[in-house]
């Protein structure tokens, strides 16, 4: 095989171990959510408020790659189910951020204690220049995600 077939093949591979990786992770969120009477897309915005903090609608589209609208009915529906709230904003008492309600940590924490040892097992079989390796090609990965998430809910496919 030449060297350029041999990227080609070891790029599908790449593009294939991602395609699964994502599969599962939906799977997984779906049936975390799930337990806890979410849809999975709840249970990710329940992730976002819970690493970037209480956010106006507009930031939280930045941050989920969802259209306006997208974003409203999700919010009304995190209200409804009491996981978060409106709020006026300290300083701008025009704007409205979204916050969340209660610990949403602890309530999800005990579905994750299996993964986590999972992943920890996992990772120990990485080197320190290797992780920085995965660490920087997820990040990467993700962002591209969630331009390609952007571009969609713009209709721009």
């Amino acid at each position: 095989m030449t060297n350029q077939g041999q990227r080609e093949a070891l790029l599908e591979t790449v593009y294939e171990s991602g395609r699964e990786l994502s599969t599962a992770a939906i799977m997984f969120h779906t049936a975390l959510s799930e337990l806890r009477g979410l849809s999975a897309t709840e249970g990710k915005a329940i992730d976002i408020l819970l690493r970037h903090g209480p956010m106006t609608a507009g930031e939280f589209g930045e941050h989920s790659g969802l259209a306006p609208a997208s974003v409203t009915g999700l919010m009304q529906r995190l209200e409804s189910k009491g996981v978060a709230r409106r709020v006026k904003h300290g300083e701008d008492k025009r704007k409205v951020l979204i916050e969340l309600v209660g610990d949403q940590v602890a309530a999800a924490a005990p579905y994750f204690t299996d993964f986590m040892a999972g992943m920890a097992a996992l990772l120990e079989g990485y080197s320190d220049d290797e992780l920085r390796i995965i660490a920087d090609y997820s990040s990467k990965a993700a962002r591209v995600q969630q331009e390609a998430a952007v571009r969609l809910s713009q209709g721009a496919g």
